[in-house]
């Protein structure tokens, strides 16, 4: 039976670690309970080990039912092992995005990582060194993923998934000097151009749980540290979207 209304539930910068076991499942019970899907908005793993996105998979695959989509952040990818992570977690049944889409309960979901960069005319450009160059090319890269899944896209409602922020409103609240590491403008374009209803991210955790785009889509960081700040009682992000036929 199709819903009317989908109740998406968003959290990000879990950082599983040998530490954790167990911790998480009070709240994944909860959001299972809430929700109608789980967005993972990256940093699943501390240290991006295969045996903490074991611990992870253990933990979801025994408190939530609900489908469960993800894309991996900067931690998933620091022990250079993210593609058996990403393994692990879909053996797990979760739907890891990276550049890809899908569609669940008639909501379009598109995801990627995204990467580093800054915002507006403080937005790194690609000049000087290789190095600077390089990674100015992997923003892009990243930007062009996200608009390739988005035009894939057929559903009224899209949802956008990443780990990096797009707008610089929504990591307001880190240091200033840190903003060029915690997303990139570029990663905003693909958004402004495509229809979205909402986009979720993470990787600021003390930045703003709220923003807009330029067009006027809602952002939302839903890192977890940020959100157990603004509910203790309900420390994850939650939105009801109506599906229209």
């Amino acid at each position: 039976m199709a819903l009317e209304k989908v109740r998406v539930a968003a959290l990000a910068d879990i950082h599983v670690n040998k530490t954790t076991a167990g911790a998480f499942q009070p709240l994944f019970a909860q959001v299972a309970s809430s929700a109608d899907i789980f967005l993972l908005a990256g940093d699943l793993t501390d240290y991006g080990l295969p045996e903490e996105a074991h611990a992870l998979a253990r933990e979801l695959r025994t408190t939530v039912k609900i489908p469960i989509i993800a894309v991996l952040g900067n931690h998933d990818f620091e022990s250079g092992k993210q593609q058996e992570v990403t393994a692990i977690l879909t053996d797990a049944g979760i739907r890891v995005l990276d550049g890809d889409a899908c569609e669940v309960h008639g909501i379009g979901i598109a995801g990627i990582k995204g990467f580093v960069g800054g915002f507006g005319p403080r937005m790194l450009s690609p000049w000087g060194e290789p190095t600077i160059k390089n990674l100015v090319h992997e923003a892009i890269e990243e930007a062009l993923k996200l608009e390739s899944a988005l035009a894939r896209l057929r559903t009224k409602q899209r949802l956008a998934l990443l780990h990096y922020a797009p707008i610089e409103a929504t990591v307001v609240g880190e240091p200033p000097e840190i903003f060029p590491f915690l997303g990139c403008s570029r990663l905003e374009e693909p958004l402004n151009r495509y229809p979205v209803t909402a986009v979720f991210h993470g990787h600021a955790h003390r930045g703003h749980p709220e923003g807009k785009t330029n067009t006027g889509v809602p952002v939302y960081n839903v890192a977890h540290a940020l959100m157990r700040q603004a509910s203790a009682e309900r420390p994850f992000r939650l939105e009801e979207i109506a599906i229209t036929p």
